[in-house]
């Protein structure tokens, strides 16, 4: 028969998955919002990237320590978490330490590995924590991190932090209560392990009930903790731990600085230089929208773009437009793009189809200023470590507001106007351009 710490831990373990479960349901069903688009192509090149920008972390390396670290934490978070599995069977099962006689030697190298690895994240962590509160880089006290955003980069270190400790606590305990011949810990003993065994002295002093109750407490706050921190990722910036892998596979595989051009414009263009090229059977229909004015204009990417958003903000930190002092700045549009998407989405949720709230992506959450910002320089994109494209989100908007608003600076009018009729932005006709190699006669 089942025991009541079973049952209640695989009860504990349907709640974490199912709510988990749920609200990327909602993710999926929020980035899906967007509009169509085709990245299939090309897989070979897409895998490619997965293993060097996400596995590998390629970008990261070019500030080589920090990369290490980073890499530690990441590594710390899917190599230990292999052990996950393990504390899942054993609470399932009833068991304790389930791998231990099946894999003999081998299960107590894995362990010394996870414990030497559990020390680095530790490490790690703490010098995230003091890089981003102590010695404060300008990167994260900017203003687009006020309140909840800084706070949520606090919270996930120090939880990696307490989870690690708990895990080498856990083997300290549960080493020691094998040591003394406890019962049901005596029957499995592994020796101690290279890290938590240090941990001894400090926990000797506690009998053999208390030390229990310690290995137990570490193990279900251990477990437990995970299971929190699985469902806090969705509403955190690191939910990139998951979404940097789809969104490596999908990233954009044209030449850098390659706009996309709108099909229908190019036509517009040709059949006014050339009519007779107008189909004569109506399929030459105007275009019903230009650019993007709310998430539902962008594109499935683009807001898969939002949510892998790690905030680092490496992409402002190398717009020129952001150095100097403008209000631009790609990370916020990203923030502000999946704020805006998260509202859409309880919309949609509510009412069952989008209903008009008389907000808009444009104007409400990213303003004309940000956009006309922008030099269109691709430091962003060149910078993000995750493949991301604020710049794509940006020309769309900007598209809009030149298109559909006639929205744009009265210089920019004014080379529009030349392109027009000159077909060059100087306001010099065709047959003048050549009027200065005369002059030079």
């Amino acid at each position: 028969m089942p025991t009541v710490q079973q049952i209640i831990f695989v009860l504990v373990s349907i709640a974490a998955i199912g709510l988990f479960a749920y609200k990327v349901k909602q993710i999926r069903r929020n980035i899906n919002l967007g509009r169509d688009e085709d990245l299939n192509d090309n897989s070979d090149k897409r895998w490619t990237n997965v293993m060097l920008l996400a596995f590998g972390q390629k970008k990261m390396f070019r500030n080589p320590l920090v990369a290490v670290m980073h890499f530690v934490v990441y590594a710390g978070f899917i190599i230990i978490n292999i052990e996950v599995l393990e504390i899942v069977l054993d609470g399932i099962l009833g068991t304790h330490r389930l791998f231990a006689i099946p894999l003999g030697a081998f299960y107590d190298f894995l362990i010394n590995a996870f414990e030497i690895l559990a020390v680095l994240v530790i490490a790690a962590c703490a010098i995230f924590l003091v890089r981003r509160n102590v010695i404060k880089l300008r990167r994260f006290i900017s203003k687009d991190l006020d309140g909840w955003p800084r706070s949520d980069a606090n919270y996930i270190l120090i939880t990696e932090i307490i989870l690690m400790s708990l895990f080498l606590l856990l083997n300290a305990s549960d080493t020691l209560l094998q040591s003394r011949g406890a019962e049901h810990y005596a029957a499995h003993s592994t020796g101690n392990f290279i890290i938590s065994q240090y941990l001894h002295p400090i926990i000797n002093g506690f009998g053999d009930n208390g030390l229990m109750t310690l290995e137990r407490g570490s193990w279900w706050l251990h477990i437990v903790g995970i299971f929190a921190f699985l469902n806090y990722l969705p509403y955190s910036k690191h939910l990139h731990i998951i979404l940097a892998f789809p969104n490596a596979y999908y990233a954009n595989l044209k030449p850098m600085g390659e706009m996309e051009n709108m099909e229908s414009i190019q036509k517009e263009v040709l059949y006014a230089m050339q009519p007779e090229l107008i189909p004569t059977d109506g399929s030459a229909e105007a275009p019903k929208k230009f650019g993007a004015k709310d998430i539902m204009d962008l594109s499935w990417k683009n807001l898969l773009d939002a949510y892998t958003c790690t905030e680092c903000g490496r992409c402002s930190a190398a717009c020129p437009a952001n150095t100097t002092g403008k209000l631009l700045s790609p990370r916020k549009i990203m923030m502000d793009t999946r704020d805006r998407m998260e509202v859409v989405g309880k919309n949609v949720k509510q009412n069952g189809e989008f209903k008009d709230d008389g907000r808009s992506l444009l104007h409400d959450y990213i303003n004309v200023e940000e956009l006309r910002a922008c030099t269109t320089c691709n430091a962003c994109v060149q910078e993000c470590p995750v493949s991301i494209s604020p710049l794509d989100i940006i020309l769309q908007l900007r598209r809009y507001l030149v298109m559909e608003e006639s929205n744009a600076p009265q210089e920019w009018n004014a080379m529009f106007s030349n392109v027009e009729n000159n077909f060059a932005p100087w306001k010099f006709s065709p047959d003048e351009r050549d009027k200065w190699v005369q002059e030079l006669s």
